[in-house]
């Protein structure tokens, strides 16, 4: 394998449709931390709902109020009642009836923009830490939202600092949603005296500790965990009935309902925080961005996915330093990456993804005539829709969890599909200007003896030059 094909399959997506390999596939890699766009157009005229978190809320209990109620009036044999939605305007209703398609669209402005990005390696990274900080659409009420927790905080954040990334992120609405970290109360909050039901929830807490910052064996407490939990009480999301009027929104489109924050001093893994109010979190989540746990934790995931499943303790040695010595700046964990040699190894190290893979064939077919449904309906296909994994841990990054017969199988479908929609001519020669120097005889020799153009595509694209990087 050559540098140019490490850089661009392994760090990035593939080559481009009609774009030439890179003469110097280092520079080519540091480019793209100059020109990565974290707002491109199709974003920038998109529409941020965060601060609707709580419209959809009510709206949705009041669909799940209409069917209660119907399903009561057809077995007592009464006429229906009026829609409990009908005390919404028109074009809230609409905004709700709307909720997948607006995930499902989402989905797509994500994938077109890795799929035409000339920093395809930045896309990677905001794929990644979009997945370090998972929100699943499997909950309905977040898919509004999980669109602006990755184009909202993810890109911007990419190259910046782990910590802020970090506090947006889990303090997000779609955060809040789907650990069920908005109905949280403190059980000595004034809320919580005067409803009297509803107790605090560990979800969120347990979470950032786990999955986000130091790990499962990171060196906390269930003692931490629930203290944790105490300080994140209040954090909420805009427009909950009881809350709202308590509440006050914060940036990224959360709110903070002082009632429901527990009162007093926390104590977490030896320090003290007597902050109040909001600020008592957001000082734990800086702390907890910049332990060595985290450090640790975040470089061997790191690792993985750019060096192999089980990565050399050397590169995470290495990554693990950078992020301690600067406190947690991306951008110079990026750096020790690319300079990293056990990235550079010339033989392939990781099984792509079906989100990886999607996104490198559509690169190199030129594929511009799929539309939002198809797209959608083809990861799904590939078992890996956008922002669906089955838990908060994200979607695995290793080759046991992509590589069996049915996902293969899967693969050989969707390739022949695609082949027959595109321009096939020539295929050997593009696989070789795609493959700088790495396709092998095996793969050359059935190219050629292919019994036509498209068949020679589909077979490039399932091709252990596709399959892995």
């Amino acid at each position: 394998m050559s540098a140019a094909h490490i850089a661009l399959s392994r760090f990035g997506y593939g080559l481009k449709h009609g774009n030439r390999a890179p003469s110097d596939p280092r520079r080519y890699l540091l480019r793209q931390l100059d020109t990565f766009d974290p707002k491109p157009a199709v974003i920038s005229a998109r529409k941020d709902t965060s601060a609707e978190a709580g419209l959809y809320m009510k709206l949705q209990q009041a669909a799940q109020k209409d069917q209660v109620m119907a399903k009561r009036m057809a077995e007592e044999g009464r006429p229906r009642e009026p829609s409990a939605l009908l005390e919404f305007p028109p074009e809230v209703r609409a905004a709700f009836q709307t909720a997948t398609k607006t995930m499902i669209r989402d989905g797509g402005y994500r994938l077109d923009m890795a799929v035409s990005s000339n920093a395809p390696m930045v896309e990677r990274l905001v794929h990644f830490w979009s997945n370090h900080f998972t929100a699943s659409s499997a909950k309905a009420q977040t898919r509004h939202q999980i669109g602006n927790l990755e184009f909202g905080v993810i890109r911007p954040n990419v190259l910046g600092r782990f910590s802020d990334m970090l506090k947006e992120a889990a303090l997000h609405p779609a955060m809040l949603i789907y650990l069920d970290q908005y109905q949280s109360i403190g059980p000595n909050s004034p809320l919580r005296k005067r409803i009297g039901r509803r107790g605090m929830n560990e979800n969120l807490a347990r979470e950032i500790f786990e999955l986000h910052t130091l790990g499962v064996d990171g060196g906390y407490s269930q003692a931490d965990v629930t203290e944790f939990a105490r300080a994140l009480t209040g954090w909420t999301i805009h427009g909950l009935p009881r809350l709202d009027r308590f509440s006050r929104l914060q940036p990224g489109g959360a709110a903070f309902a002082e009632a429901a924050h527990e009162p007093g001093t926390r104590q977490i893994m030896g320090r003290r925080y007597s902050q109040k109010g909001p600020q008592q979190a957001l000082a734990i989540l800086d702390d907890l961005a910049t332990h060595p746990s985290t450090a640790k934790f975040v470089a061997t995931k790191l690792a993985r996915h750019f060096a192999g499943d089980d990565p050399p303790a050397s590169i995470v040695a290495r990554l693990e330093a950078d992020f301690m010595r600067t406190g947690g700046n991306l951008e110079s964990l990026t750096r020790t990456l690319i300079d990293s040699p056990e990235c550079w190894v010339d033989r392939p190290v990781k099984f792509r993804q079906p989100f990886e893979w999607f996104v490198s064939v559509l690169r190199f077919t030129g594929d511009r005539k799929l539309n939002e449904r198809q797209k959608f309906s083809m990861l799904r296909q590939l078992g890996q829709s956008s922002w669906r994994p089955a838990s908060p841990a994200g979607y695995d990054d290793t080759e046991g969890s992509w590589a069996g017969p049915d996902a293969l199988v899967r693969r050989v479908e969707l390739a022949e599909r695609i082949a027959r929609g595109v321009n096939s001519d020539g295929v050997l020669a593009r696989a070789a200007t795609a493959f700088p120097d790495a396709l092998s005889e095996h793969t050359r020799l059935s190219l050629r003896r292919a019994e036509s153009d498209r068949q020679a595509l589909a077979l490039l694209l399932v091709s252990p030059e596709m399959l892995r990087r």
